[in-house]
């Protein structure tokens, strides 16, 4: 179950006055929900950048209270600094870091733009994926003559902006105008060299960045660059798409890199990147020795970067998280320079961390077993149905992985490398699922203490029991639905895997089998207390369906198993 962030990176007009600052950060964190995870002013440039992220309609109200609070304490009229600029909130992107598409944050930001205009009465402008004219996508297009082209701007409608046009009076002088957008996350990396020559970095800078490099009449170095009939360079595009990169020489560490901007990831990932600058700096007689993440990263890109290097070496993909992720840092060399610590890197870790509340699969086994055993009426029987189908699973999933990379059987490790995968997708449902069925059963117990003094608040309390009620059968019906997925993995291990194994993919359809009876049991209870008798008795008969399959099927696994241990 993929949790649902939005990356947040708004550029706000001001640079210098850190209480103004202050004050804007302030009111982005008083909207609640969101993590702000820096906040990087710039003096020359009079400018402030500020990153945040939470689950998307959090991150919206934040931004939304950033845009309010810069509008009210930044002058666009006296504003002087380096950087291009349009309005006192000057670009807002929003970036999908996981569980949304970039598509779902564009439709966030237009409506962004046009809550703005209308509630704030500053002129506002798409860009990016959010674009509403096509060449508004590029950022320039849009702040072209900056500030002060507004006035001549807002008085043209080809010019004007996507929402909240109007005259360029006393409001828009002060809050001048907001570009607002949805971008793909970009990934700022270093690819560090076994050399100290910038002209060789250079160069395998030029090999792959998009823009590439000019052509030359003669020799590639010192000729003439060729010129179009305008004028311009003539270029040779690089190997890598959405990327930009230059070489230079890092005196800290001693070494040159090829320093590169991936500004679209889902073009250009990460793994990619590195493999493409190993390929071009070999060539060139220059190895990578590793490589520099700065800022922080998605992590999709470690997750997609260490399933392409276990492909490479034919290992099975269908292992845990944090092992996937290590084998990306060590096949990217990630703590060449320094220790890489996803916990402090990976934006999801840190939102995690973030969380004190403390949940079951987090716990050990005993303190699992423990805190079940107590007078506490949860964790009960609905959370222990779905974590003996997390534990049919994992036992499906071992059998896979072991399968995978059995001596003899290496033509056939990407066969049981899905069935790993399978298996691992379901374990994280199923332990999504061991929380999930208490926090349906604490719904219940918190309706118990609303208020009941008045007809209303009574009538309010019997609608929400119900709700709770509803949600409280639903759940072990997800849980049902979940764990019958866990008997063709075990099945298929029981009569396809590795020999050695056959007994533990029995025992796993019986731990599938028992979180699909347990969880029956927990539809029913709860159905009981369901008023609406036509849903109840629907929901209790499609379960009694699902438990009448699973005996079907454990008795077809445990047959094959018994066949193989004769």
């Amino acid at each position: 179950m993929e949790k649902r962030i939005v990356e947040c990176v708004p550029n706000f007009s001001e640079g210098r006055d850190k209480e103004v600052i202050r004050r804007i950060v302030e009111a982005i964190e008083g909207a609640g929900g969101v993590k702000v995870l820096d906040v990087d002013p710039g003096e020359a440039t009079n400018r402030t950048v500020v990153t945040f992220v939470g689950a998307p309609e959090e991150v919206v109200e934040a931004a939304f209270a950033g845009v309010k609070r810069a509008s009210e304490l930044i002058d666009m009229r006296c504003h002087k600094g380096a950087h291009p600029r349009m309005g006192a909130t000057d670009v807002l992107p929003l970036i999908p870091v996981s569980g949304i598409t970039l598509e779902e944050c564009a439709a966030l930001a237009r409506r962004l733009a046009e809550r703005i205009a209308c509630e704030l009465r500053i002129p506002t402008y798409c860009y990016e994926a959010s674009a509403l004219r096509p060449e508004r996508r590029n950022l320039a297009v849009c702040r072209t003559g900056e500030y002060e082209a507004l006035p001549e701007k807002l008085a043209h409608a080809e010019t004007a902006p996507d929402f909240g046009a109007r005259p360029f009076d006393e409001g828009v002088a002060r809050t001048g105008a907001t570009t607002v957008g949805a971008r793909d996350f970009l990934i700022a990396v270093n690819f560090n060299l076994n050399t100290t020559s910038t002209r060789r970095a250079n160069a395998i800078a030029f090999d792959v960045r998009e823009k590439g490099r000019p052509v030359r009449e003669g020799n590639p170095v010192t000729g003439k660059i060729v010129k179009d009939a305008d004028g311009n360079p003539v270029m040779r595009p690089g190997t890598l798409r959405a990327t930009k990169a230059i070489g230079w020489y890092i005196e800290e560490y001693g070494i040159a890199q090829v320093s590169m901007n991936l500004t679209d990831i889902a073009v250009t990932p990460l793994h990619v990147a590195f493999d493409e600058v190993c390929r071009k700096a070999d060539a060139r007689g220059v190895r990578v020795t590793g490589t520099e993440i700065v800022g922080l990263v998605p992590k999709r890109a470690l997750v997609e970067a260490g399933r392409h290097f276990l492909r490479k070496q034919r290992r099975s993909t269908g292992i845990a998280e944090e092992e996937i992720v290590r084998i990306a840092v060590k096949s990217m060399g990630l703590d060449d320079l320094k220790p890489f610590r996803p916990e402090e890197k990976v934006i999801e870790y840190l939102l995690e961390a973030e969380d004190k509340q403390k949940r079951l699969i987090d716990m050990t086994c005993k303190e699992f077993a423990d805190e079940t055993a107590s007078e506490s009426p949860a964790p009960g029987g609905g959370s222990i149905a779905a974590y003996m189908g997390a534990l049919g699973t994992a036992l499906g999933t071992m059998v896979a992985n072991l399968s995978s990379h059995k001596a003899g059987w290496d033509d056939r490790w990407e066969e049981f490398s899905d069935w790993a995968d399978r298996g691992q997708a379901l374990l994280r449902e199923l332990l999504h699922l061991v929380d999930e069925d208490t926090a349906a059963f604490n719904r219940i117990m918190a309706v118990f203490s609303m208020p009941k003094s008045t007809d209303e608040e009574r009538a309010a309390r019997s609608a929400a029991l119900q709700e709770a009620t509803l949600y409280a059968t639903e759940v072990p019906l997800r849980t049902m639905k979940a764990a019958a997925k866990v008997f063709p993995v075990v099945r298929a291990m029981a009569s396809e895997g590795n020999p050695n194994s056959v007994s533990d993919a029995g025992v796993g359809a019986l731990a599938a089998r028992s979180a699909v009876l347990g969880a029956c049991l927990n539809v029913k209870i709860n159905a009981a207390g369901l008023k609406d008798r036509a849903k109840a008795d629907a929901l209790v008969a499609e379960a009694e369906a699902l438990a009448a399959e699973a005996v079907e099927a454990e008795a077809e696994v445990l047959r094959i198993v018994e066949e193989k241990i004769k």
